[in-house]
């Protein structure tokens, strides 16, 4: 018996012009643990595949190999002995159908700190349409992990400010935002005269109670602080919306995608300077599937599995064409 298939926020009708397809899924994500994962990345891609084209790619993959019969997916994949190979003909067959975008997540939570406490928070911080506060992430994440020296400082800022913004928050508000604050000055007085202290020192007091407050009191205009799926969903949606496309977005159920969530992602869109004519969001819709049902997303999947392993099973040149320029990654993490 499945349960129901959660959030999603189907378009309200026929939709017309011009209007692309898409299927997502992702390989890597762990809710809001970000600080210190097991899987630094998450990859989320996309593909434009029709439905008779996923399946035959699916059926090729699978010949010769025992795997489900109902789902192929990307670990199973990945194990198979003639990986490499298998990798190789099965991203030879994407060229200009396909697309990945990457989320290191130290680097995501980085750019949290800045949107929220040195910023103005917005649906679009963290994607092509508000870069302007990316160079003081950069900063802040590359002075604060350049040296061992700082590990121990470094480490302690993160997690306090993953405990500072969590939902379920287990400590009271005051309590939280003084261990926040504490481990600000610890990380600052260890990088004086640098842009990153600079930062810093726009992270006040004020500003850290001020968030506490909005989230204390559900305040949902902010985005939710932990969740880099929203801003990797909307890089997808502005890739596949070049030439003024709307985008439509068929997705493996994915518990961060909430209806009111996306309303507010497709207002924001629909705001920034890459909307379509009258102010039309480029987002058209995003449904919910089971990845057993549709062989799109099953491709999909297999392709953000793939992408978020590239040393082990595939050349970075290989993937570097269907990677976004727009990734949250840091410079030098680049593939």
């Amino acid at each position: 018996m499945r349960s129901p298939l959660q959030g999603g926020m189907p378009p309200p009708g026929t939709l017309t012009g011009a209007v692309v397809e898409i299927a997502c899924d992702e390989s890597g994500f762990s809710g809001t643990n970000l600080h210190r994962s097991a899987t630094p990345m998450i990859t989320h891609a996309s593909v434009d595949l029709t439905t008779d084209e996923a399946a035959g790619l699916i059926a090729v993959l699978r010949d010769g190999l025992r795997l489900s019969p109902h789902e192929t997916k990307s670990g199973q994949f990945l194990r198979r002995p003639d990986a490499r190979d298998a990798v190789d003909r099965f991203l030879t067959a994407l060229p200009g159908r396909a697309h990945v975008h990457l989320v290191d997540k130290e680097f995501f939570l980085v750019t949290r700190v800045v949107d929220l406490l040195a910023g103005k928070p917005s649906y679009l911080a963290g994607t092509r349409l508000a870069e302007i506060r990316r160079p003081a992430a950069v900063a802040l994440h590359q002075q604060g992990r350049a040296s061992a020296v700082l590990a121990e400082e470094w480490n302690a800022f993160l997690a306090a400010f993953e405990d500072l913004v969590r939902t379920k928050r287990p400590r009271p508000a005051a309590e939280r935002a003084e261990r926040f604050l504490q481990a600000r000055d610890a990380l600052a007085r260890r990088l004086p005269g640098t842009p990153a202290a600079g930062v810093l020192d726009a992270v006040t007091r004020h500003r850290v109670h001020t968030l506490l407050t909005r989230l204390d009191a559900d305040d949902r205009s902010l985005p939710p602080p932990l969740e880099p799926m929203l801003p990797a969903l909307a890089e997808t949606v502005l890739t596949w919306s070049a030439g003024h496309r709307r985008v439509l977005v068929t997705h493996d159920e994915q518990s961060a995608l909430t209806t009111d969530r996306l309303i507010r992602l497709q207002r924001a869109l629909a705001a920034g300077r890459a909307a379509l004519p009258g102010e039309v969001s480029p987002l058209a819709g995003l449904v919910m599937a089971d990845s057993r049902d549709d062989p799109r997303i099953q491709v999909a999947d297999l392709l953000a599995g793939v992408a978020r392993r590239p040393p082990a099973y595939a050349d970075p040149a290989l993937l570097r064409p269907l990677i976004s320029p727009a990734s949250l990654i840091a410079p030098e993490a680049c593939p």
